[in-house]
């Protein structure tokens, strides 16, 4: 596994953290909440994708034939 994408992962966390916060305290809690959703989903994006990689790799490695009858 890529230590980058390990980064990239926790620096949208704090990211996403520090909007929420920022927007919490100044009121607008409803942005808040769709700003740390936002946050998730594209974190949830990029681990998709790792998996359908991973799941390509293994098929790969295995020499699966995919065959849909």
């Amino acid at each position: 596994m890529e230590v980058e994408i390990i980064f990239k992962i926790a620096a949208i966390g704090i990211l996403t953290a520090v909007v929420g916060q920022i927007l919490r305290n100044s009121g607008k809690e409803d942005i808040s909440t769709l700003a740390t959703l936002a946050g998730v989903v594209i974190v949830l994006f990029m681990v998709l994708s790792m998996i359908g990689d991973l799941f390509s790799s293994i098929r790969t490695m295995f020499n699966f034939a995919v065959s849909f009858r």
